[in-house]
């Protein structure tokens, strides 16, 4: 009866943190429109944090919970499976045109955050509020890049806004951050609940169950955009979210919080850094993801699941 219970709150959690994140960005996104605010800053910063909102909340929750395995774990996990399994599945429906700023920069910049994510942990450990700001200060650089580049180059990030009238704005950005918080709560709640019944380490559910939960929104954009003819901007969806799993989840969660990098995870930590390589390797000569290089990704996380299963 204790596994049906938090396997419900799991479930209810997520629905939570995935229609909170809708909302909120709804709401945030049409306060943008009303003051001015170009649709390219609105893609390049609410709705990039929308989409990371579920990861950061579960992140942040379980941090000041003490539970550090769910909290990295999750960031770990997510940066995984989006790679080798959602863009894997995603190459095998139809092949993904990568643009060649993502080749030349996105990309190189992500194994360049995921490498030092695993340098910090390896040699900080208990990763603190310098390691925050460090995260902070990359993930600030790296919209300002963007956002100049964007406009340099005329690019536009087409967001649909919703004309809201300033009553539904609030309620949206007020229950979409209440369901966010609150979904996260009964979240690592229940995850929790469920490592403590499976006799599991929390690093282990927040590797699989907790990363997959909140890599919904990706997966769901990812195999969305694929059918529907718009591939390329899967890759790049993926791409910006793993990043801001690191340098804006991780980032937050070590300015409000200590966490502690076990040495578990360093596992984790290089297979990250070599499932970004793998994308890069795939990808760099003929800018596009095919069906053979989604078969090797998913491939390895089949390979990479199996050692979670048996270690």
């Amino acid at each position: 009866m204790d596994m049906l219970w938090s396997l419900f709150l799991v479930v209810v959690g997520f629905v939570l943190l995935v229609k909170g994140a809708d909302f909120f960005v709804d709401g945030a996104a049409a306060v943008a429109a009303k003051m001015g605010i170009p649709q390219i800053v609105v893609g390049l910063t609410i709705v990039a944090f929308g989409t990371s909102a579920p990861e950061a909340a579960i992140s942040i929750g379980s941090a000041l919970k003490g539970s550090n395995g769910i909290s990295i774990g999750n960031v770990l996990g997510s940066n995984i499976l989006n790679l080798l399994f959602i863009l894997g599945i995603t190459a095998v429906i139809c092949t993904l045109n990568v643009k060649k700023t993502a080749v030349m920069i996105d990309i190189p910049f992500m194994i360049f955050a995921s490498v030092l994510l695993l340098v910090l942990g390896i040699f900080v450990v208990d990763m603190h509020v310098m390691v925050g700001i460090i995260f902070w200060l990359l993930l600030i650089s790296f919209i300002v890049y963007l956002i100049i580049y964007s406009l340099k180059s005329n690019q536009k990030e087409e967001n649909e806004v919703k004309d809201l009238t300033a009553l539904k704005i609030l309620l949206y950005i007020i229950g979409g951050l209440a369901a966010i918080v609150f979904g996260s709560d009964i979240t690592v709640d229940g995850a929790t609940k469920i490592a403590e019944i499976l006799g599991v380490s929390d690093r282990i559910i927040g590797l699989t169950v907790v990363a997959f939960g909140t890599s919904l929104p990706e997966l769901v954009t990812s195999v969305t955009a694929a059918r529907k003819g718009s591939a390329d901007i899967a890759v790049g969806n993926i791409v910006g979210s793993n990043i801001f799993n690191i340098l804006f989840v991780l980032g937050t969660t070590c300015l409000i919080q200590n966490v502690t990098f076990d040495s578990a995870f360093m596992v984790d930590g290089v297979v990250a850094c070599a499932a970004a390589l793998l994308l890069f390797l795939c990808v760099v000569r003929k800018k596009q993801l095919n069906r053979t290089g989604g078969i090797i990704m998913l491939a390895g996380y089949a390979a990479y699941f199996t050692y979670l299963l048996l270690a």
